[in-house]
């Protein structure tokens, strides 16, 4: 599949995005300034839908999610909650008849994924996981690369995701009520992208540190693969790291250029070292619009999953991450 042709797919459907925080506006000023239509947002009360509403011109405010999943000038909702929160309020657009591009990680298990995906199927509506690295062109060519065998057969991806983030235990990422931890908030970026590559693990293996909340502050993941293929992955919350990934072929490797999850380059090199291809595209913004053409074009093709990122495949992704869970001793206060 090429890169999607912006320019065609854009202002086909009404947007209404459910929440307000940081997410929501990265993702909303993507769709506007993609040419998108968003024509309501919803929160939990007045004040903060009324200002997300104004920040953006968007012409309704709702005070509750009901009211915008009752919406008749919406099409398909944005779920930009906290994770615990996701599986209900996709729940809540599906059962009104909206489609739904749900913030990653698709839940916060594979119990509440499955769920939500039967739901979709009833209702026949597309449900995406907004993971939007997936759709960005430089991941787009690479599979193409590695499609094509110009590496020769992929043996290992290796991906780190690790930033310094605020430490209040009050915070999103530590509060385990919140679903919390470097895991589901950055560990789903290298798990994804070693799925991706690799397709389902037949072993994982995990090792993590907690912090003082009872959320995972640093996880190393190590994932084996059927044909013996590996992935070697980490994430975390306090340290700062270099971001990078690569893709390790019997006759190649490409490095992809930090942060490698955002809009970014790649060298592709031979068995010799030689470079193969360079790979640069500028991109607006921080790329979001891409997973919402993926969702316009499925739509208006009367699709309910494609080959990008299924929701099928999303809910394999939450089976490891179920399983690395299980083994760091991560359980959430939602799934008590």
């Amino acid at each position: 599949m090429g890169a999607l042709d912006l320019s065609r797919m854009a202002a086909k459907l009404r947007w209404g995005i459910l929440g307000t925080g940081g997410i929501a506006h990265a993702q909303t000023s993507d769709l506007l300034n993609g040419g998108f239509s968003v024509t309501a947002v919803g929160s939990r009360s007045r004040k903060p839908a009324d200002s997300f509403a104004a920040e953006f011109g968007i012409g309704t405010a709702h005070a509750s999610y009901e009211a915008l999943a009752a919406d008749p000038n919406v099409d398909v909702i944005y779920v930009a909650t906290p994770h615990p929160f996701h599986a209900a309020n996709a729940r809540l657009a599906l059962n009104a008849g909206k489609h739904v591009l749900v913030e990653k990680p698709f839940t916060v298990n594979s119990a509440e994924a499955r769920e939500v995906i039967a739901l979709a199927a009833e209702k026949k509506l597309v449900v995406l996981e907004a993971m939007w690295t997936r759709f960005l062109p430089h991941m787009v060519r690479l599979r193409e690369l590695v499609a094509a065998g110009a590496i020769g057969e992929v043996r290992t991806v290796i991906a780190d995701h690790n930033q310094k983030l605020p430490s209040d235990p009050l915070h999103r990422l530590n509060n385990p009520d919140l679903g919390g931890g470097a895991l589901l908030d950055l560990g789903i970026y290298p798990v994804s992208f070693a799925h991706d590559m690799l397709g389902t693990p037949t072993r994982v293996q995990a090792i993590s540190s907690p912090t003082a909340t009872g959320v995972d502050r640093q996880t190393a993941i190590l994932l084996g693969f059927a044909g013996g293929e590996q992935a070697v992955l980490h994430a975390a919350l306090d340290t700062l790291g270099p971001n990078a990934a690569f893709v390790l072929g019997t006759d190649g490797y490409v490095a992809i250029d930090g942060v490698w999850y955002k809009p970014t380059g790649f060298t592709a090199y031979d068995g010799r070292g030689g470079v193969v291809e360079r790979f640069e595209r500028a991109v607006t913004g921080r790329g979001m619009q891409y997973q919402a053409a993926e969702l316009e074009r499925l739509a208006d093709a009367g699709l309910v999953a494609g080959e990008t990122l299924s929701p099928e495949e999303s809910l394999r992704i939450m089976g490891t991450l179920d399983e690395v869970r299980r083994q760091i001793g991560l359980v959430y206060p939602s799934e008590a």
